[in-house]
């Protein structure tokens, strides 16, 4: 039996759809792609134009931004920054808060209350709250949605909100060369040093030597690198070898075939 469409009403499964319908059908699926193309390719130019960097900081006057140092758009909440010292080639992703001071428009006097060194990056969604001095060394990475905070909730009086209970500040320091995993949490008065993993989802305070591994909340050191004895945990898996100076990429493309045809 041949199934056709009614007069303003759509055919049956599996029945033969009117050439009209095909054609709308087509058209509409043509400025769907059309319109797609057009969102993104004004968003890549969203990103390109609105990306701070020293030669074009927008709205932005930060005490110090390095050459080839870039905040990714859309950026987060971003004040204090007068207060707020970028070194040179730190990539800052999309919608991190970098903050110095309570609030916007206070006087912080003459020092900077939160420094970056070279070569710093911060992953997408994190959060840089510098209500005293922070200090991130260079070559620390971190991941996204990490959290690094020099002021805490107080809750000391018993009968008052948490929130409206005046908060507990200290001075944060995260040595060169860390590892923050994604949504790790530095809280005041931490002190990482150099070439510090922190865990994912770890939450960090007090003092950690260099080249540990923390974990946990609160982190505890679950594998230390010492010069007599090297890794203790000894680590499950060999070391990566790096690839040797002077090889191309089109080498490295026919080994990677060589070893695909074996």
């Amino acid at each position: 039996m041949k199934i056709t469409a009614r007069p303003g009403r759509p055919a049956r499964y599996g029945g033969p759809v009117a050439k009209n319908q095909n054609t709308f059908s087509s058209l509409t699926a043509l400025r769907r792609r059309l319109a797609a193309r057009a969102v993104h390719a004004g968003w890549r130019w969203m990103q390109r134009a609105g990306a701070v960097t020293a030669q074009t900081p927008g709205p932005l006057r930060f005490g110090a931004i390095g050459h080839g140092t870039r905040l990714a758009f859309p950026q987060g909440t971003v004040f204090g920054e007068p207060w707020i010292r970028l070194g040179d080639h730190c990539i800052i992703g999309e919608q991190v808060t970098l903050t110095a001071g309570m609030m916007p428009d206070l006087d912080l006097g003459a020092e900077p209350v939160l420094v970056l060194g070279n070569g710093v990056v911060i992953g997408r969604d994190s959060h840089v709250i510098a209500d005293t001095r922070i200090t991130i060394g260079n070559d620390t990475f971190c991941g996204p949605g990490v959290y690094i905070t020099s002021t805490n909730h107080s809750y000391d009086d018993p009968h008052e909100p948490v929130g409206k209970q005046w908060p507990r500040s200290a001075p944060v320091e995260i040595g060169p060369g860390c590892w923050l995993g994604t949504g790790a949490v530095i809280l005041p008065g931490a002190r990482l040093g150099r070439n510090v993993v922190v865990a994912a989802g770890a939450v960090v305070r007090g003092e950690v030597p260099d080249h540990a591994v923390v974990a946990g909340a609160p982190a505890r050191i679950v594998r230390r690198w010492e010069p007599e004895t090297g890794w203790q945990p000894p680590l499950r898996t060999p070391a990566p070898v790096p690839i040797p100076d002077g090889v191309t990429p089109e080498q490295l493309r026919a080994l990677a075939a060589l070893a695909e045809s074996e």
